[in-house]
């Protein structure tokens, strides 16, 4: 039996994303309870607004970009159609809301097309380095898959659907 290959994810690149999924947080929150929406519960929803749908988006994103990895098994899940689907859908956003939004929603909309743009080419750059030299990341569809964990398990493995 074959060890799964490796990809080896930039720990900075990981920090970043990590710290930019808190500050976007912290940010919901604080807005939720200067505008009087949050009422103390932690299930409270955030307000039906432009940074919320933004946001939600984003997360779409960063998810298909293997942001959210299974922690149990270690595996990182990147789904580039779907990171680029969410990505598009975003500038198409911006495209139609050009004009109709206040000069804050639009900045903070071209901060994170700009960055889930830049993000995705990265991805893509090392898993296709990888898998030119012979290793890092294994192409294999999500459904129905039942890939082993990597011998040692210390670094995540990735799955790539097909």
């Amino acid at each position: 039996m074959t060890d799964q290959p490796q990809l080896h994810i930039d720990s900075d690149w990981k920090a970043q994303a990590e710290a930019e999924r808190q500050r976007l947080a912290e940010q919901e929150s604080a807005k939720a309870a200067s505008d009087g929406h949050g009422d103390g519960r932690g299930d409270a929803l955030p307000p039906a607004d432009m940074r919320s749908l933004v946001g939600m988006m984003a997360t779409q994103a960063l998810s298909g970009l293997g942001m959210y990895g299974d922690r149990e098994s270690g595996r990182i899940v990147v789904d580039f159609e779907g990171a680029k689907f969410a990505i598009d859908l975003l500038g198409v956003l911006e495209e139609k809301t050009k004009g109709n939004l206040t000069d804050e929603e639009a900045a903070e909309l071209k901060q994170v097309l700009a960055e889930l743009r830049s993000r995705f080419v990265q991805l893509v750059q090392v898993v296709a380095q990888q898998q030119q030299a012979g290793g890092g990341a294994t192409v294999s569809p999500v459904s129905g898959a039942t890939t082993p964990s990597a011998a040692g398990g210390s670094k995540p493995s990735i799955i790539i659907p097909g």
